[in-house]
């Protein structure tokens, strides 16, 4: 369909950023207990070269990543992996001073995380591919049932490019993640790129609102970029 929010994010994928984090970073910035989703479904949109998915089955977790670059040999994706970390952790040390260095201590432990996800997404990727645990896919149009999964995650990429999708893409992509989840979505960060809040969340969560839908901003025990420490909580 031409002119729609979905031909709009096939223009600039060229433009977003395709990288890894781990488990161990998805705990903080989602600040997620595995423990209480035991047994769970779990949505991870857009999962990138991240290894959620292929740590998250140790904990009786079925987990599905979702990516518009999935369906690619996984050789061409972790070369995309490594060139986008090179440039961010280029443009992250270009301005160290926006940057929290608690959780990672330097460039170098940064990089070791962001290495460490790829890899282990590099060997899971092949079969769990075949499995239907990576399958293509992008906001808004996402190819899941309604209350599919019950937790929905998003990272580091709905508010955080504010500037490149309008506002109708960002309440479609939200409503999407919404209708596939049955009982929580968890969104993060809350902020644009050059760490300003989203302009237009005052307006979403009005949106929200008044479509019935439960949604929150709270706190989370992670902040790399700067002031980057809430995510955005949608109930059913």
């Amino acid at each position: 369909m031409n002119g729609g929010p979905g031909n709009t994010f096939n223009m600039i994928l060229d433009q977003l950023t395709f990288c890894g984090r781990t488990l161990t970073e998805y705990l903080k910035i989602f600040d997620l207990d595995l423990s209480q989703w035991r047994g769970a479904k779990i949505l991870d949109c857009p999962s990138g070269a991240s290894s959620f998915v292929a740590e998250a089955g140790k904990f009786g977790i079925s987990a599905v990543g979702c990516d518009p670059l999935y369906g690619k040999d996984v050789k061409d994706l972790i070369e995309r992996a490594k060139n986008d970390t090179e440039r961010s952790l280029h443009e992250i040390n270009q301005y160290p001073d926006m940057y929290n260095w608690l959780f990672y201590p330097s460039m170098t432990g940064l990089r070791q995380y962001r290495n460490a996800a790829m890899e282990r997404f590099a060997r899971d990727y092949p079969v769990g591919y075949t499995q239907g645990r990576y399958v293509q896919g992008s906001l808004p149009n996402l190819p899941f049932e309604d209350r599919n999964f019950d937790l929905v995650l998003s990272s580091h990429f709905l508010f955080l490019y504010g500037d490149q999708f309008n506002y109708d893409f960002h309440l479609a992509s939200v409503l999407e993640l919404f209708r596939v989840c049955s009982r929580e979505v968890r969104i993060y960060p809350v902020q644009s790129a050059d760490a300003q809040p989203y302009e237009a969340m005052p307006r979403l969560l009005n949106d929200l609102e008044h479509l019935h839908i439960s949604a929150m901003i709270v706190s989370v025990p992670f902040e790399f970029q700067r002031n980057s420490n809430r995510q955005l909580r949608l109930f059913r």
